[in-house]
């Protein structure tokens, strides 16, 4: 069974930063786009950030030049560096990733991460 498992969510005051990491297990031939995800209270979930096998990354706008995301394909995990945080950033944030395992046969699927809350004070 594939996992993946974040960390590295918490308390911090505005203007503060937070590191987050999510962590694939299990059987993993390749990991394709993996990406960060947020919802916030009473709203919809958004895409946060993403990135290719090859490092093309994508960012919404509202965490353009404040947030960076990269990974680390030998050890099957991304993270998402978290910097001038506001209190709009405040949410459960989902780490995302399109992974190919064998579950009878050798196939993509998406799988989720259970979350980590980032809550942001002003």
């Amino acid at each position: 069974q594939v996992q993946l498992v974040e960390s590295g969510g918490g308390l911090v005051q505005a203007g503060g930063s937070l590191r987050l990491s999510c962590a694939a297990s299990g059987i993993i031939f390749s990991i394709n786009d993996m990406g960060w995800y947020r919802q916030a209270p009473g709203k919809q979930r958004e895409l946060v950030a993403s990135i290719t096998n090859g490092g093309s990354t994508n960012y919404a706008d509202s965490v353009k030049g404040r947030f960076t995301i990269s990974r680390d394909n030998a050890k099957n995990t991304v993270y998402l560096q978290m910097n001038s945080l506001k209190p709009e950033d405040t949410g459960v944030y989902c780490c995302n990733a399109a992974i190919e395992t064998f579950l009878g046969h050798i196939s993509e699927y998406t799988y989720w991460g259970r979350g980590t809350q980032v809550t942001v004070s002003s």
